[in-house]
């Protein structure tokens, strides 16, 4: 059988920048041991392939999201790119008023928010549905230093554990040079985090290299076949729960996140988060898409 799938750019509003994503159609057929190889064939961080709602709903589509080696239960750059794809070939109908798309993915719905423009969608702003929550206490800073080939100094006090469906160490990098020169040893990353609750890292300073952001990040996920990730919505989300907690002030906080700067595919996320009483009650990931190509895969 043939699938229509197409590719894009997620995180970016420009071509060949961002994080590069498959989404396959129709894929109701696919079993999940051939969705996996088909992500495997595409070889790119994740590839979302979509299926009937199991609720109905003019706006609902189901969602499978596959890495090169495994399938997760959620992930953003795959939920803002799809979600971008099925508003721009108008595969939903969508009240023009209050644009919302419900994808059914492994943690739950999720809703996502259409922010349109003249020549259509211009970017999409998803709501987590699962909040962030810390996780148990993280092998040693100079321990995780070494495995990023880095001096204990490099690494700022306060590296923690936090998920929203996938759990990322989140590491606070002293300044852009530091975090540059991260070369990730797979031989302690085994050693330390390939048994841990956490296996992805994301590495961030304050530091940044554009004006208007706030954050500069990279992403290593050796446990599911990713050397290096250009942008990762899900990480994005999780790390609101870890600034949130290293500062309980009230209201709507927001980020602007730069990553993929080191790999040359510059991407930019912008994350949001509800705090009342110091504690969250809201966490939304946006960015924008572009299409970059479309074509036919053979799975039998």
């Amino acid at each position: 059988m043939r699938y229509r799938f197409y590719t894009l750019d997620v995180f970016t509003d420009t071509p060949f920048g961002g994080n590069p994503l498959a989404v396959v159609l129709d894929a109701d057929a696919l079993s999940g041991e051939r969705m996996q190889l088909i992500a495997a064939e595409f070889n790119l961080s994740e590839t979302v392939f979509v299926l009937k709602p199991a609720r109905a709903g003019h706006n609902r589509k189901k969602v499978r999201i596959f890495t090169p080696r495994a399938e997760l239960p959620f992930a953003g750059h795959p939920t803002i790119g799809t979600s971008y794809l099925l508003a721009k070939l108008e595969l939903l109908e969508l009240d023009p008023a209050d644009a919302l798309i419900v994808l059914e993915e492994g943690v739950g719905d999720v809703p996502i928010k259409v922010q349109s423009g003249m020549g259509g969608p211009r970017a999409m702003q998803m709501s987590v549905p699962t909040l962030p929550v810390g996780g148990p206490v993280p092998p040693p800073r100079g321990d995780i230093a070494a495995m990023l080939s880095l001096k204990e100094g490099d690494l700022l006090p306060g590296h923690a554990g936090y998920s929203c469906g996938v759990p990322f160490l989140f590491l606070p990098v002293r300044n852009l040079a530091a975090i540059a020169s991260i070369k990730l040893r797979t031989d302690l990353w085994e050693k330390l985090l390939s048994g841990w609750w956490a296996k992805s890292l994301f590495a961030f300073t304050s530091e940044t290299v554009t004006r208007d952001a706030q954050l500069h990040a990279r992403m290593f996920a050796p446990a599911m076949g990713v050397a290096e990730d250009p942008a990762t919505g899900s990480a994005a989300s999780a790390l609101a729960g870890y600034l949130c907690e290293q500062d309980r002030c009230d209201g709507c906080r927001r980020w602007l996140i730069e990553q993929g700067f080191e790999m040359g595919r510059p991407s930019l996320i912008e994350l949001e988060a509800d705090v009342a009483g110091g504690r969250i009650t809201a966490v939304r990931v946006g960015g924008s898409s572009v299409l970059m190509s479309e074509g036919w895969i053979e799975a039998e």
